[in-house]
């Protein structure tokens, strides 16, 4: 009999296209939606082998039969361990952090390089940013210094591309990074302090967990710089919601990219703000809806990822990027 595997969830759903080419005839792929409303959905959920999606509770069939549960991207704050049957194996998968690198670069270089309100104000006659005087200069990215708070898949692709553009690279990770042809200066966690205060830029990286929730809270952004620009490519928590939102409106720090969020659409209520504070009315703010690693490559990416993990699992073989609670 076939391996039974689900993808639970629209996320998930995302990676099904061609996925049973990646693994074969030996495993049969069932689609199954966010909520499992009917005995049908239930059941398939329940007798599944392997399921990929982004959550696990107790809210779900208990899957007495799960080899593998496989999340399609990076956090598993929303896997319930205590839910998993005996035996059971939890794998996350990556692929992101090109796509994540790109938008953090597209981030900084859109404040430093006006094209959209060049083209904008061309188009009513207005040589605003024409050469020859130097009123009309804007700045460059290159000698700026970007502070990085966090150092894994995501923060080691962002630091690449800066340094190709000829940026300073400042780290604050908790194990030690030393520094190198990539990092100029490091700072352990103890010392956010100074951290906070030595870049122009920074960028969130880190996991949601206990320890970094609201990790950049008033005390960092009292520790900034004026100018900075903050982009939080992490999790919302991380950033706690009414210090980002009153340094922002006080012009404390320069700006904001942020593209994750505090309140996330649901099948009740699919539209609607992402914060309960009016971030939208501040002009110093640019808002994504968790777009950063959403491209067709890291779709490709993670596909082959978890594919692989399928096949090791099924073979009896130890799978990559095994988390535990």
């Amino acid at each position: 009999m076939a391996t039974r595997l689900v993808f639970h969830g629209a996320n998930a759903a995302s990676f099904s296209d061609g996925f049973g080419a990646l693994v074969g005839d030996a495993v049969a792929v069932a689609v199954l939606p966010d909520a499992l409303e009917t005995d049908a959905d239930r059941a398939a959920f329940a007798e599944a082998e392997i399921i990929i999606g982004n959550w696990l509770d107790a809210s779900l069939p208990r899957p007495e039969r799960l080899r593998l549960f496989h999340l399609p991207a990076a956090g598993y704050d929303r896997v319930d361990f205590a839910t998993l049957p005996p035996g059971a194996v939890v794998c996350n998968c990556f692929g992101h952090e090109a796509a994540i690198a790109e938008y953090v670069m597209a981030a900084l270089l859109q404040r430093a390089v006006p094209l959209a309100d060049a083209d904008r104000r061309l188009r009513q006659g207005d040589w605003a940013y024409w050469a020859g005087a130097p009123e009309r200069t804007h700045p460059e990215i290159a000698g700026t210094t970007v502070g990085l708070l966090g150092f894994g898949h995501i923060g080691k692709a962002v630091a690449r591309r800066a340094k190709a553009f000829d940026m300073r690279v400042h780290v604050a990770n908790r194990s030690a990074v030393p520094a190198s042809g990539l990092v100029d200066r490091y700072f352990p966690l103890d010392r956010l302090a100074e951290f906070w205060g030595s870049a122009d830029s920074l960028v969130v990286t880190v996991p949601l967990a206990p320890e970094t929730q609201g990790i950049v809270g008033r005390g960092a952004f009292a520790a900034m710089r004026r100018g900075a620009v903050l982009v939080n490519v992490a999790r919302g928590p991380v950033v706690d919601e009414q210090a980002l939102y009153d340094a922002l409106r006080e012009g404390r720090i320069g700006g904001a990219v942020i593209d994750t969020w505090y309140r996330y659409p649901t099948p009740q209520q699919p539209h609607g703000a992402p914060s309960d504070l009016p971030f939208h009315t501040l002009p110093n703010l640019v808002m994504t809806p968790h777009m950063s690693g959403w491209t067709t490559g890291t779709i490709r990416r993670r596909q082959q990822a978890m594919a692989e993990n399928i096949c090791r699992r099924l073979r009896g073989e130890a799978c990559v990027n095994v988390v535990s609670p």
